[in-house]
């Protein structure tokens, strides 16, 4: 029988004799490697404690250079660090804050808890995981170790032009901010890949998106905030190291460049970034708070439309850090306005919080604790977050430390005491050992304390006139108190994280392993047995409630004596369970790589990519590009579309599922979907410079520049979409079962790509448009350079595709590579179509 029955059988009876064959099947699939080979390990505990340690070591970092900004404050006229440095510590601090920490502790996280709590095995991609963790780790360290070698960046978190885009100013710091930052991006998005189709497709059966935790909820609003955000930003990295490295015109007014795009692109990223750090955070409280307060969230869908107005509107926000460069006033009253009214939502959020502790009755705990801190500061930073989406307000605090307390109140109150609060929570969950209470208030109530005595202060400090990212201040602007009880505070604060940290790392040989669901939670990662095993969970259970353990009595039994679904593994593979995405009815068996090296090799010579390329070692950089190239294909050829032993697969409670599927049903296929909108969106990013540059100049293009040759761009058009046609072609002869003919055109297909690229290339070579000369010769480049990069991208799928068929794994029944392609080239002809209208049509019509 196939699908999801309405009526399940009845699971077997008991047999202890059974149940230790399984266990012991279960344990040596899913055991992870140990000693020298442990590099190699995927699993999602493993790599989740990897980002997590990763994640709060560079927040020591960026912490440590917070406290030598408050030294150099304390006093007037101090000499503790000279401009120069004080400028590569501020730059670092926030880059590491904001980069390094915020968004990848969310994801560290995400990883830890999500499968369990999903009743999952693990993410659907284990090994991608593994590479983004990789990827961040190199870049961090890449950027973050600048500064012990006086290469630090020196322009600040937010990199403006024209200071940044002056190489002899700002020297190699902006480059490995540049490139560096775009490489931890790609672990970033990487994740969030990961954990959208980790949502969407691994939910237990029963698990319909009504019924999903809250938590679960957000990774998927957050998720989906990073595709929108995180792109916009890569395409303005591109830009400007393109304006670095070979002097192309972007930001360079004298050439038709203009610095507000920079500013453009980094705030339609900034912006959603502050709601993206700031909504994980709501999604601990709303798994720490109904455990304490014995009952389940009080207006659970209106929290999770209030998440999502809060994502929808976050984007149309960003001018909101604009308000001083001189817009049109309808503008600043169109984002003042929509400023003002994210709140709302936000607010809903928080009085849902509020209800649920009135309603309830509060155990006491340090997890409370910070969650009841947390709110406190964030009501706080909120309400002053009103007062500078006024513009006349903004226009009087713009740029003053009244704004920096406002940042910090906002974020360390939204996202850094929650997560304190998550980690003495989730922590008995990841070691089975518990925090120590004492301890824990100890590190609250000096957090707490020490926070507000220093950032509350910064307030008054900025309305007397301190501006933001000044080095030092003479005695007599009367700002010398302010700065010492800051930089007290500060210190103040760093003793009591100092006191968690301390807790955590601590040998605990000697306490006692933590009780089964030690806080009596709902969710369902407190199903993990004491100790933990490595497979997750026992066996996939039927969910019929929002709280599985509080609302169906005896599921941890049943789960632990495998009356559930994929109980065992007989056949040695690692497997889960992939569901649709509305119902969660089981749709098919999905088998997972396990440990490799290769995501590890991949990661490397990624990073060496960006390395040498931000040093300008060419050669050395396409050396690497090779290398990473041939490990990411040596890893997807051993480790996605397998092809299955047998069709399908008994799953136990009578049901049989596939275990190979293709196209919308498969995780690869959503995967690839997932991963191009995020493409699409940086696009669109090259896409809004084209159309930023004609508004703001009378004549675009300029009456006497060369204009790319139509016919070229004509023919360029024509052979991509060929390209694409053939796939499409391809996929259907296969589907007939005419695998010659599919292969035939599978082999046509790159040749027309790469023709493509060239005849785009001479439609902008010929007539000399030189992209060192104005912004429409450069803006036309890129967007050629962009579309040849991914025509290119897609000649080698196609390859990759004919070589799968060749070699049988591609065929008419197992198509999964193909059909991934196919959608690639979707989003592919559209970027072709696109940047033709743009370079061709859009031109013709002023």
């Amino acid at each position: 029988m196939t699908g999801f029955p309405d009526n399940l059988p009845p699971a077997p009876p008991y047999d202890p004799e059974r149940d230790k064959a399984q266990r012991e099947r279960l344990l040596d699939t899913w055991r992870g490697p140990t000693g020298w080979r442990y590099l190699a390990a995927v699993n999602n505990d493993k790599v989740g404690i990897w980002y997590l340690l990763t994640a709060f070591g560079f927040f020591v970092f960026a912490g440590i250079l917070a406290l030598m900004i408050r030294t150099q404050l304390a006093v007037p006229d101090n000499d503790f660090l000279s401009m120069e440095l004080y400028n590569q510590v501020f730059t670092l601090h926030g880059t590491m804050m904001m980069f390094l920490f915020a968004v990848p502790i969310f994801e560290a996280v995400a990883i830890l808890i999500l499968p369990e709590m999903l009743g999952a095995r693990d993410l659907p991609f284990p090994r991608l995981s593994a590479f983004g963790y990789f990827c961040f780790v190199i870049g961090g360290v890449f950027v973050a170790g600048s500064i012990f070698f006086g290469a630090a960046p020196a322009g600040g978190w937010f990199m403006y032009p024209p200071l940044a885009s002056n190489e002899d100013q700002t020297g190699i710091g902006t480059d490995i901010w540049l490139l560096g930052l775009s490489f931890i991006e790609v672990a970033s998005i990487a994740a969030a890949v990961e954990l959208i189709v980790g949502v969407l497709k691994s939910r237990p059966p029963g698990m319909r998106l009504n019924l999903m935790p809250l938590y679960c909820w957000y990774v998927l609003v957050v998720g989906g905030m990073i595709l929108f955000a995180f792109p916009p930003l890569i395409a303005g990295d591109l830009l400007l190291e393109m304006e670095r490295a070979f002097h192309w015109a972007f930001f360079d007014p004298e050439r038709g460049g203009d610095p507000v795009l920079w500013q453009h692109l980094f705030w339609i990223f900034g912006h959603p970034e502050v709601y993206i750090i700031f909504l994980p955070s709501i999604a601990l409280m709303a798994g720490i708070v109904p455990t304490f307060v014995r009952r389940p969230m009080v207006g659970h869908s209106w929290i999770v439309l209030s998440a999502v107005a809060v994502a929808f509107l976050s984007f149309g926000l960003w001018v909101h850090h604009m308000f001083a460069t001189g817009l049109p006033e309808i503008s600043l009253a169109f984002f003042s306005a929509a400023s003002e009214a994210v709140a709302i939502p936000t607010g809903v959020q928080i009085f849902c919080l509020i209800a649920t502790v009135l309603m309830g009755r509060v155990v006491n705990s340090v997890p409370m604790l910070f969650a009841g801190g947390a709110l406190a500061i964030f009501v706080f930073g909120g309400l002053t977050g009103v007062m500078v989406a006024l513009v006349p307000f903004d226009l009087q605090a713009h740029d003053s430390y009244f704004v920096v307390a406002h940042l910090h109140y906002t974020l360390i109150g939204g996202m850094l005491f929650p997560l304190m609060g998550g980690v003495y929570y989730w922590f008995p969950f990841a070691r089975q050992k518990k925090l120590s209470d004492d301890w824990g208030r100890w590190a609250f109530w000096l957090m707490f304390a020490g926070f507000n005595v220093a950032f509350l202060p910064m307030h008054w400090t900025g309305v007397e006139g301190m501006p933001r990212r000044v080095w030092t201040y003479s005695a007599d602007q009367g700002w010398a108190l302010l700065n010492m009880v800051s930089t007290v505070g500060a210190f103040v604060f760093a003793a009591g994280f100092a006191i968690l940290a301390l807790d955590v790392l601590w040998p605990k040989r000697n306490r006692p392993m933590v009780e089964r669901n030690c806080w009596g939670a709902g969710t369902l990662e407190w199903a993990a047995e004491v100790p933990d095993k490595p497979w997750g969970i026992r066996s996939v259970p039927l969910i019929r409630g929002r709280y599985p353990i509080w609302d169906q009595p005896g599921i941890i039994g049943e789960i632990d004596r495998g009356e559930w679904f994929l109980p065992d593994a007989e056949e040695g593979k690692r497997e889960m369970m992939v569901t649709d995405v509305l119902d969660a009815r089981p749709m098919f068996v999905q088998r997972v790589p396990g440990p490799t090296y290769k995501t590890l090799l991949a990661a490397v010579a990624l990073g060496c990519v960006f390395i040498f390329a931000t040093y300008h070692w060419w050669t050395a950089t396409l050396v690497s590009a090779v290398v990473a190239i041939a490990a990411i294909l040596w890893w997807l050829w051993t480790g996605t579309a397998q092809l299955p032993e047998k069709p399908e697969k008994y799953v136990g409670r009578g049901m049989t599922l596939p275990l190979y599927a293709s196209g919308p049903a498969a995780v690869g296929w959503w995967a690839m979907f997932i991963t191009m909108i995020g493409d699409m969106t940086a696009y669109f990013g090259l896409v809004f410079a084209y159309f930023f540059f004609w508004t703001i100049h009378a004549d675009w293009p300029p009456q006497d520049a060369a204009m790319p040759l139509t016919v070229w761009l004509v023919v360029g058009l024509a052979l991509a979409l060929v390209s694409w046609g053939l796939m499409l072609a391809a996929r259907s002869a296969n589907t007939a079962g005419r695998a010659g003919r599919s292969r035939v055109m599978m082999g046509a297909a790159p040749l027309l790509a790469l023709a493509a690229i060239a005849a785009f290339s001479w439609a902008l070579f010929a007539p000399e448009l030189d992209p060192t000369r104005h912004a429409f010769d450069a803006t036309a480049w890129v967007l050629v350079l962009w579309l040849g990069g991914h025509l290119a991208a897609g000649a080698l799928m196609q390859a990759y595709c004919l070589a799968r068929s060749l070699a049988g794994y591609v065929t008419q029944v197992y198509d999964a590579d193909l059909r991934n392609i196919t959608l690639y080239w979707h989003f592919a002809a559209v970027t072709t179509v696109i940047t033709f209208a743009l370079l061709a049509l859009f031109p013709a019509m002023l």
